[in-house]
């Protein structure tokens, strides 16, 4: 039986030996953990791997990833079936879904245990890629879907409706549609404007347009962006929170909404993202 799932990005220099002391804390405590067997593997930490299926998954409380706000954008989608808060330890720069900082988990875990938290849920965004009225690939975001040319590529011409009602065509680098969560990363900055995370909302950013209409389009979170891709050359790419890309062609529609899904982030109480924002513009 699993209590606490672990999701450590292999990546960090660090976060072997701080995978290790978070399990030895838990087991000295009675509460068992471990992480996918994959994570685990590339750990060199096999013993601690398990399966994430329903039987694992049914014991699990709740879910902490170590690593930053890229380790848990990936975590909270490869996961979301599951339905499990998940709690961000930040071994990275300053992040905005992140909660607790390595100097401060310990002191905080038993918070999290006795259900001393608050829970930020956070909507997911979906887009799939219909090609002569065939459905090719869906996806899910926490932060944003991108419609981006390649490095070498022209500009490409971005036909934007809102509910089937037309917008402009974006002469322009790409186009971003965000979700509040992500409007702090790539629309930000591409000139986008800062959301705070409760607000059911989307934002659609121009990525460098060459028009006079270059201002983002906030709409209610309830409508459907669809987006048709222009371009006689091909290096056009949909990419997902970054992570994942998928090439585009030449009349290919992305239709993008809000899911019906979302990812709860584990809070101390008090927790404000005015706050993080703030810590966010001293780094800066």
């Amino acid at each position: 039986m699993v209590d606490i799932l672990l999701w450590p990005n292999p990546e960090k220099e660090s976060v072997r030996g701080l995978t290790q002391q978070v399990i030895r804390w838990l087991d000295k405590r009675g509460i068992s953990a471990a992480m996918p067997q994959e994570l685990a593997d590339r750990l060199n930490l096999g013993a601690f791997g398990c399966r994430v299926d329903a039987e694992t998954m049914a014991s699990v409380a709740w879910i902490m990833v170590l690593g930053g706000d890229g380790t848990l954008l990936l975590a909270a989608k490869r996961l979301v079936t599951w339905n499990k808060p998940l709690l961000g330890v930040n071994l990275g720069h300053l992040g905005f879904l992140t909660e607790v900082e390595v100097p401060d988990l310990f002191a905080a875990l038993p918070l999290f245990l006795s259900n001393g938290y608050q829970l930020d849920v956070r909507r997911l965004l979906s887009a799939e890629v219909v090609r002569q009225d065939r459905a090719l690939v869906r996806y899910e975001a926490m932060n944003d879907m991108v419609v981006t040319k390649g490095p070498f590529a022209r500009l490409v011409n971005l036909e934007t409706f809102v509910n089937e009602a037309y917008v402009t065509t974006y002469p322009a680098d790409g186009i971003i549609v965000a979700t509040p969560t992500g409007s702090t990363a790539y629309s930000l900055s591409a000139g986008g404007p800062i959301l705070t995370p409760d607000l059911s909302v989307l934002v659609i950013t121009p990525i460098c347009p060459h028009s006079f209409f270059d201002r983002s389009v906030v709409i209610d979170a309830t409508q459907t962006v669809k987006i048709r891709v222009r371009a006689m050359h091909r290096d056009t790419l949909l990419t997902v929170d970054g992570q994942e890309g998928f090439p585009l062609e030449d009349g290919d529609e992305i239709r993008v909404a809000v899911s019906d899904r979302s990812v709860s982030l584990m809070r101390r109480p008090g927790w404000s993202f005015f706050h993080v924002l703030r810590g966010w513009r001293k780094g800066h």
